[in-house]
C-alpha cells in the first residue's frame, strides 16, 4: 500500500512539473509565441471604399474632397502599441489623426525601437487623393516582432482614422500566407467635431479611442449617423500577402479588383446606403391676412437640410397653411 501511495505521489509530482513547465513557457496574457525560423516579407494593399454611394451623408466633394492620408505602420512586439481601442492616443498619433503630421509619431516609434527593442521595422505607403482607390507597400516581420499596426487618416475629418492594432502575422511556427480585413472609422478622442468639415474643437479632457458606428455618436449632425443601418459598410479594406523568398521573382497576386490607376471602377460591390431627407424645424407662423368678417390664412415654412439619396425617405411638404382670424383685415 505504501508503494502504491509513493507511486501515485511521484506521478502527481511529475504531472505538476509538466503543467508548470507548459505554463511558464507561455507568455503573459495568453499571447502566442511565434516559432518561425526566418524573417518574412509581405505586400500590404490598402483599399479605400469611401464612396458617395456607400456614405452619402455630407460626403466631401471639395475643399478638400474625400481622400486618404499616407499610411504609416510598424512591425513590432507586444511591448509596443501604436494605438488601441478604449485607450488614450499618444501626442504623436494625435498630431497624425488631426492634421496628418507624422514627425512626432515617427519619433515615438523610433524611441520605442531604441529603448525597448520592440520595433523591428517601419513602413509607409503613399496617400490616396480620392475616397476610393488603393495604395501599397512592402514590410518585413521577424519572429520576435510578428505584430503589425498602422494608421491612415480620413481626410477631411476632425480626428478620424482607420487602422490595424497589433495584427499577428505568425501562427505558431508558420507565417500566414494571406490576411484580408475590413476597416471601419475610429475617433482618436482628441477633437469633438461631429462632421467631416468641423472646425478644430479640442476635446477636454481627452477621450479614449472609440469606433464610430451608424448610431454612435448618437447625434443627427454626425457625418456617419445612419440610424436605419445596423452597421456601417466597411470604409476601407487591407490585404496582406506573404512574398516569396526572392522578392524580385515575385508576381503580385490578383486581388480581383477592376481598377485603373488609383481608382476603383467596380461599382457592383459598392453598397448603396439610403439617406433619408432631413428638414429644419418649422418657422414661426406669418401674419394672418384676409378680408374683414371672414377667415383668413397664415403660413409657415421649413427648408431641406439634407437631400435624400439612394431611395431614402423623400422630403415632406416645405410649406403649410392654416385658417385664422385676420389681424389687419381689408
Amino acid at each position: 500500500m505504501e508503494n502504491v501511495s509513493l507511486a501515485l505521489g511521484r506521478a502527481l509530482w511529475v504531472f505538476l512539473l509538466a503543467m508548470l513547465g507548459s505554463t511558464t513557457s507561455q507568455p503573459l496574457g495568453g499571447e502566442s509565441v511565434c516559432t518561425a525560423r526566418s524573417l518574412a516579407r509581405y505586400s500590404i494593399t490598402f483599399i479605400g471604399k469611401w464612396s458617395q454611394t456607400a456614405f452619402p451623408k455630407q460626403y466631401p466633394l471639395f475643399r478638400p474632397p474625400a481622400q486618404w492620408s499616407s499610411l504609416l505602420g510598424a512591425a513590432h512586439s507586444s511591448d509596443y502599441s501604436m494605438w488601441r481601442k478604449n485607450e488614450y492616443v499618444s501626442n504623436g498619433l494625435r498630431d497624425f489623426a488631426e492634421r496628418g503630421e507624422a514627425w512626432a509619431l515617427m519619433k515615438e516609434i523610433e524611441a520605442a525601437g531604441e529603448k525597448l527593442q520592440s520595433v523591428h521595422a517601419v513602413f509607409s505607403a503613399p496617400a490616396i487623393p480620392s475616397g476610393t482607390g488603393q495604395t501599397s507597400t512592402e514590410l518585413e516581420v521577424h519572429p520576435r516582432h510578428s505584430l503589425v499596426s498602422f494608421v491612415v487618416r480620413i481626410v477631411p475629418s476632425p480626428d478620424w482614422f482607420v487602422g490595424i492594432d497589433s495584427l499577428d502575422l505568425c501562427e505558431g511556427g508558420r507565417w500566414k500566407e494571406q490576411v484580408v480585413l475590413d476597416l471601419y472609422p475610429h475617433d482618436a478622442g482628441t477633437d469633438s467635431g461631429f462632421t467631416f468639415s468641423s472646425p478644430n474643437f479640442a476635446t477636454i479632457p481627452q477621450d479614449t479611442v472609440t469606433e464610430i458606428t451608424a448610431s454612435s455618436p448618437s447625434h443627427p449632425a454626425n457625418s456617419f449617423y445612419y440610424p436605419r443601418l445596423k452597421s456601417l459598410p466597411p470604409i476601407a479594406k487591407v490585404t496582406f500577402v506573404r512574398l516569396q523568398q526572392s522578392p524580385r521573382a515575385f508576381a503580385p497576386p490578383s486581388l480581383d479588383l477592376a481598377s485603373r490607376g488609383n481608382e476603383i471602377v467596380d461599382s457592383l460591390s459598392v453598397p448603396e446606403t439610403p439617406l433619408d431627407c432631413e428638414v429644419s424645424l418649422w418657422s414661426s407662423w406669418g401674419l394672418c391676412g384676409g378680408p374683414c368678417g371672414k377667415l383668413g390664412a397664415k403660413s409657415r415654412t421649413r427648408y431641406v437640410r439634407v437631400q435624400p439619396a439612394n431611395n431614402g425617405t423623400p422630403c415632406p411638404e416645405l410649406e403649410e397653411e392654416a385658417e385664422c382670424a385676420p389681424d389687419n383685415c381689408v
